[in-house]
């Protein structure tokens, strides 16, 4: 897959050695990740947990940690290329993009020394599988109003609770789990502690959740019941900071979430662009028709107009100065259009775009999340009004 945007490549893309690496990153794709195995994936409803091993082997998982943890030692920009190669290729479900560019960065800005130490290699070499776990049945991700709690217990803590729409739920034995260590505060109160499943008492793992989309990308219930986890398990230094923790970090998601959106976005237009040139109608190609051109002309630059902005907050990312607002705008701006650009691409394929033997039926069902998953839209518009 190719862009037809036409936009130049940034400056701080236009590297020998991000190409080089996104040549690999392609290759371990068409050799490890070929349709007949990512097919399996999508009717298992999960990747398998052998794939993990080989990606972290071939060095895939944590690019963008130091090597003194067991990264790679790259940075933001290598994140990016792996995402992309991720929707290039079709490698569906395989959640680099929640484990690199969510979780594993949790650890590395607000872990202690210690954990980082402990944990950082295992997340970077495939043996642990990470997950983040905030959303509650009954209060979604409102951290003011959840329920579950971490409450002080000998040398450790006690978690008990149930979280829901948990990605990698199935996989992960690494949980980042958003509790409440003083009930009484609030969102102040809210603190983020590390559960080690194969280590813990009391967790289990609920259904795996059928979805309308994504299909092999795990998605589950997790319950706690009196889980037991050591003192140093509380990541950082003292409870409380967990709201502040999550807030700082969220301007990256939603730019990964941004990021995404837009790498569909342009797979999309390649997709239909390629079909409205062989398909014919009335003796045509459908792209001989001015209401096609006309509408593909406008999705291009909509889509141009947003990779723009997407670079901007990318290099802003780069420099440490990407704040929640533009972070807020980009996911909104994208995301909504992502799902404007694949409903009028299957459009285009008539008939066909309704079956799944097409890629763009597929994408039609995958992009309805994105205006959800990471905060939803609504919540945007709420963030981007503050500042007028």
């Amino acid at each position: 897959m190719t862009s037809n945007l036409n936009l130049p490549q940034p400056a701080f893309m236009d590297d020998d050695e991000l190409r080089i690496f996104s040549d690999s990153v392609g290759k371990f794709f068409d050799e490890r990740a070929p349709a007949a195995r990512t097919a399996k994936w999508r009717a298992d409803g999960q990747v398998e947990r052998e794939f993990w091993n080989e990606a972290g082997e071939a060095g895939l998982l944590g690019v963008s940690i130091p090597e003194e943890y067991g990264g790679a030692g790259g940075d933001f920009r290598h994140d990016l290329v792996l995402f992309e190669q991720v929707s290039r290729k079709d490698v569906s479900g395989f959640a680099a993009s929640l484990h690199n560019g969510i979780v594993v960065p949790y650890i590395l800005a607000h872990g202690t020394e210690e954990q980082k130490q402990r944990w950082l290699p295992g997340l970077c070499n495939g043996t642990l599988i990470s997950a983040v776990a905030m959303s509650e049945p009954a209060v979604g991700s409102d951290l003011q109003q959840i329920r579950t709690t971490a409450l002080k217990d000998g040398n450790g803590y006690k978690v008990n609770g149930a979280k829901t729409f948990i990605s990698s739920g199935q996989l992960a034995n690494l949980v980042v789990v958003a509790a409440k260590t003083d009930p009484s505060l609030g969102a102040k109160g809210v603190s983020l502690m590390i559960v080690e499943t194969e280590k813990a008492e009391g967790f289990r793992r609920g259904r795996k959740l059928e979805k309308i989309g994504l299909d092999a990308a795990d998605t589950s219930e997790l319950f706690f019941d009196d889980v037991w986890i050591p003192a140093d398990n509380l990541l950082g230094t003292g409870e409380g900071q967990g709201f502040r923790q999550l807030m700082t970090e969220l301007p990256r998601e939603r730019l990964v979430i941004a990021c995404q959106a837009m790498i569909e976005i342009e797979k999309a237009l390649v997709t239909t662009l390629d079909y409205v040139k062989e398909r014919k109608a009335f003796g045509q190609p459908i792209l001989g028709f001015q209401n096609t051109q006309f509408k593909l002309a406008d999705l291009k630059t909509e889509a141009y107009a947003a990779k723009c902005m997407v670079n901007h907050c990318i290099a802003l990312q780069l420099e440490g100065k990407l704040d929640t607002p533009t972070a807020s705008m980009a996911k909104l701006l994208t995301t909504e259009l992502q799902g404007k650009v694949v409903d009028t691409c299957l459009q285009f394929h008539g008939g066909y775009g309704y079956m799944e033997d097409y890629p763009i039926a597929r994408m039609y069902r995958d992009a309805r999340i994105s205006r959800i998953y990471g905060g939803s839209n609504e919540i945007m518009r709420m963030l981007v009004a503050r500042t007028l």
